[in-house]
């Protein structure tokens, strides 16, 4: 972390996450995401986390698809942040809360079937408001959504 002095005010200037993530904190995440209702609902999987970057994948089925066929936006939205906030955690105490300020999508080609995998990243962490991206790619590794978000610890 660097800091500095200002006017005799101790200033945090940069945040920096956990240097690794432990096996043992990647098994709790994992089982946190598991007990969610609506991430069950969904069937979310946390497949990766490390410092500032979390990863998490949906498998398409039956359920998730809004009337003409395609994933229903509202669960891409989910997916995309459930991955960022699971990546700005990597900056915060376990018990930390946080809430979403703000979330913008762009969709950018439907998802019929496979495998759904969003990485989040935190762009900008401050002292109380982070910044974090996502991707969603398909299993070709093709762009289907993209998202910009707003964090605030509570």
């Amino acid at each position: 972390m660097l800091n500095f002095n200002h006017a005799d005010n101790f200033v945090k200037f940069v945040m920096m996450p956990a240097p690794e993530i432990s096996e043992e904190i990647k098994e709790y995440a994992k089982n946190s995401l598991r007990s969610m209702p609506l991430a069950q609902l969904l069937g979310m999987e946390l497949i990766d986390l490390s410092p500032g970057k979390a990863v998490v994948k949906i498998e398409m089925r039956d359920e998730l698809r809004q009337p003409n066929g395609i994933l229903h936006g509202g669960v891409t939205a989910t997916l995309i942040d459930t991955a960022t906030a699971f990546a700005v955690r990597t900056y915060l105490e376990p018990k930390q809360p946080t809430a979403t300020i703000d979330l913008t999508i762009h969709y950018l080609r439907p998802h019929i079937s496979g495998t759904a995998t969003c990485t989040g990243r935190v762009l900008r962490p401050g002292k109380r408001i982070f910044t974090v991206s996502a991707d969603v790619v398909n299993d070709e590794g093709k762009l289907i959504a993209t998202g910009l978000s707003t964090y605030t610890k509570l």
